[in-house]
């Protein structure tokens, strides 16, 4: 699932389009839900940034995750450590392909659901 395609699926499911927020990261966009809360943030980063042995620039997606499942969750391939957000609540999954659509549409909805929480 590529950028364009994850842009697409939550516009179409919770009507919501990314934020851009920093005149610095185009690219970057924040996704908020109706109460505000962030549930999703897709950038473009260098793979390094990931733990990765190369400079090759992806986009990820950061999403929020239940924290009890986040350590085995991260054991999935193309799911790591959240670049630039609390590690202990969110994740970052990688859209180059390897992860599965079906999964990266569970992990956005599973993050919508939880901000939508008090």
């Amino acid at each position: 699932m590529n950028r364009d395609k994850v842009i697409d699926y939550i516009f179409k499911k919770y009507h919501v389009r990314p934020s851009y927020l920093w005149d610095k990261y185009p690219l970057y966009g924040v996704f908020k839900n109706n109460k505000g809360k962030w549930f999703g943030l897709i950038m473009n980063i260098s793979k390094d940034k990931l733990g990765l042995d190369s400079n090759e620039e992806v986009f990820i997606l950061n999403v929020k995750y239940y924290p009890d499942l986040i350590g085995s969750l991260r054991l999935s391939k193309g799911i790591f450590k959240a670049y630039h957000m609390n590690k202990e609540h969110w994740i970052s999954v990688i859209l180059d392909g390897t992860v599965s659509e079906e999964k990266i549409k569970e992990l956005i909805d599973v993050s919508y659901e939880l901000n939508m929480g008090g």
